[in-house]
């Protein structure tokens, strides 16, 4: 038993000597590393799959073999058979001496002999089903065997799908897509009456988009402005301001805040009731107001509430005579809430119910007509949100309205509302859109609550070429002065043609045919509007 006293004298000894030892130097052996780089540790690669020497298809590993010399890919000979000598052809011969065998080639044909007889290349190469590993690794082409794939092929863009639509300029982390249109026309009836008369016309049309470019968070703004000069009724002269600006706070995957901020500026619409006679220009409105709302989501269930203000004040009234009235019993404040709930049916489809309430308060209790005009409104809706793989999106909606106004001598404004935004994208080159909304809006009439207004519009879209797009519209509203007997129909249909020319540079025209019958005599008008332009953006 010497040997076990050997064994444990040299054991205490080692005991003894190691922690001497571990003060000079590490013990690399002990330690497990990777191979190779610890900054560049390595990684699995793709195995290939190629033809073996008896060829039969095996996998190759480029990688795997580290300092330890180990070759993963099996070595495979072909089985000598009794009395027969394997068959080699001399370039295969050569390559099995210098290095790994070549892989097999196809005969290559000359394009003259395949476009005399385009099926004899068929029937001397017929088509075989890939190998599934084969399959799946035709995006990386092997090489030889032992050789490192090689680089994948790279990926081709996808075109525009819009070839002529406008680039945008990037500044910063937001895309902006400014434009301009400048338009001349002709207007049968440039003051929408009975008695209107004639004249040429021009507009000036800017408008500004912003898109934000976040992997988190949007902010998004719309801003679209005009104004329209007439040679021969500058009474009508007016300008236009539609402006919008959204944020969207991603709070959690789950919850956001959705804020918005507007400003609309305008006049009332040529041959509205609420114009008064002898007005030298038309009054200028300007309404101002903000939103903010929650979002949250519940596993399908998605529910929204919102809230904001606007203020609308008018600018006095200036006649020809010189002489000035005021509009301040038509300036008010509306404070507005909404409630949506909305559960996802299928990814297309999301149908929802919403309700909301709003007051309005005027600056002045009695306006001008001996009336208090102050209001509450309610509402609630049912419909639901499309978006089928692109060729159907939007919202639809029907639902019940109704108003009822401080002073008892105004009747109570209700009725059924149909509101609607739909695309559908019938054909590569044909779009058809439906809008509808339902509004009740203020008006001076004496005794009459407000106008109910319901509109329909529908547009066909259709490209003849990507730089040529025909589009038709028609248009069909009722407007119903409640209170009174009143009730007026429109419509309107028009007919555009958009010249592309280049991403910056559109040419329009348009031909647009509108007409009003009242029930009420001396209201009724038909017009004529022809008008040409340009469109420059970027």
């Amino acid at each position: 038993m010497t040997w076990i006293g050997a064994w444990i004298a040299a054991l205490v000894v080692l005991g003894q000597v190691t922690p001497a030892i571990g003060q000079a130097f590490d013990l690399y052996l002990m330690r497990p590393q990777l191979d190779g780089d610890p900054r560049n540790p390595p990684r699995f690669s793709r195995t290939s799959v190629a033809q073996l020497g008896d060829g039969r298809q095996g996998f190759r590993f480029w990688r795997g073999k580290g300092k330890t010399g180990f070759d993963p890919a099996p070595q495979r000979r072909p089985k000598a058979q009794p009395g027969r000598r394997p068959l080699q052809s001399a370039a295969a011969a050569a390559g099995s001496a210098n290095g790994p065998p070549a892989l097999p080639t196809q005969p290559v044909q000359s394009a003259h002999s395949l476009a005399e007889n385009p099926k004899q290349g068929l029937r001397q190469n017929p088509t075989q089903q890939p190998h599934a590993a084969t399959a799946a690794n035709a995006a990386y082409p092997v090489g030889p065997l032992g050789d490192p794939p090689a680089l994948p092929a790279r990926r081709r863009l996808l075109p525009d799908q819009d070839s002529f639509a406008p680039i945008g300029i990037d500044a910063g982390s937001f895309l902006l897509r400014p434009a301009v249109e400048m338009i001349g026309g002709f207007d049968s009836n440039s003051a929408r009456s009975a008695t209107g008369k004639a004249s040429w016309y021009a507009v000036l049309a800017p408008e500004l988009l912003v898109n934000s470019n976040w992997s988190r968070h949007e902010v998004s703004a719309n801003l679209r402005g005009s104004y329209t000069d007439y040679e021969n009724a500058s009474d009508l002269n007016r300008p236009s301001l539609d402006a919008k600006v959204n944020g969207r706070i991603d709070v959690t995957p789950f919850t956001r805040i959705d804020l918005e901020g507007r400003a609309i500026v305008g006049t009332d619409n040529p041959g509205s009731p609420n114009i008064q006679a002898g007005l030298a220009r038309l009054p200028i409105y300007t309404t101002v107001g903000g939103s903010a709302g929650l979002g949250q989501r519940f596993n399908r269930v998605e529910v929204t509430l919102k809230g904001g203000i606007d203020r609308t004040a008018y600018q006095q009234s200036t006649f020809t005579d010189g002489t000035t009235a005021s509009n301040a019993d038509r300036d008010f404040d509306r404070y507005f809430g909404e409630l949506r709930a909305s559960y996802e049916l299928t990814p297309g489809v999301k149908p929802f119910v919403e309700t909301g309430t709003d007051r309005r308060v005027h600056d002045l209790a009695i306006d001008r007509t001996g009336v208090r005009r102050d209001s509450d409104g309610h509402y609630v809706k049912a419909g639901t949100t499309f978006e089928l793989e692109r060729t159907l999106t939007g919202d639809i909606a029907l639902g019940y309205v109704e108003r009822s106004y401080q002073d008892p001598t105004l009747p109570k404004i209700s009725g059924p509302t149909f509101d609607a935004s739909l695309t559908w994208l019938a054909s590569a080159l044909t779009a058809v859109k439906l809008t509808a909304r339902t509004t009740v809006d203020e008006t001076l009439l004496s005794g009459v609550s407000g106008a109910f207004t319901r509109e329909v519009a529908l547009e066909i879209d259709h490209a003849f070429r990507r730089w040529l797009v025909a589009t038709l519209k028609l248009n069909a509203a009722t407007v119903d002065y409640v209170g009174s007997p009143r009730a007026d129909e429109r419509y309107a249909t028009a007919a555009l043609i958009t010249y592309k020319l280049t991403r910056e540079v559109w040419l329009k025209g348009e031909y647009r045919h509108e007409w009003r019958h009242s029930n009420v005599s001396g209201n009724d008008y038909q017009v004529d509007v022809v008008l040409v332009g340009a469109r420059l953006q970027r």
